[in-house]
């Protein structure tokens, strides 16, 4: 029984962290998160070993509680593919917000040392008359 939930949990991690390492723009990012069409989140989990093979629940937290849901067998495939996709959304989500909150950051270091250099300037201001 573990061996198989192993093995399977592999398959789910195997899709959802060998996603390319380089850095995306914001607007790639953006694109792959629209063409995720289907999500669950939560964890696929064995819960016994029957006769006819294993017998599959949905767990996830909802409302600040842990839901199980029951998976027949001929959805197993593609509640795991949905999983895999709501933990892919929420990786490039994370993505996304840690580049755009970079950028926010560098722009406002930029306007304040721009801000910060005019004020410091080695002539003394001499207010010019309207005449």
């Amino acid at each position: 029984m573990n061996d198989l939930h192993e093995g399977f949990c592999g398959i789910v991690y195997t899709n959802v962290y060998t996603w390319p390492m380089k850095q995306l723009l914001p607007a790639q990012i953006l694109q792959q998160i629209a063409q995720i069409q289907y999500m669950e989140p939560g964890k696929l989990c064995v819960i016994r070993q029957g006769t006819d093979g294993p017998y599959y629940n949905l767990q996830c937290r909802e409302d600040g509680k842990t839901r199980t849901r029951y998976v027949p067998a001929d959805q197993v495939a593609l509640v795991a593919e949905h999983t895999a996709n709501y933990q892919q959304f929420q990786n490039l989500v994370s993505q996304y917000a840690t580049i755009i909150v970079e950028q926010t950051r560098a722009e406002r270091a930029a306007g304040f040392k721009k801000k910060t250099s005019l004020s410091k300037s080695s002539s003394p201001k001499t207010r010019k008359s309207n005449n």
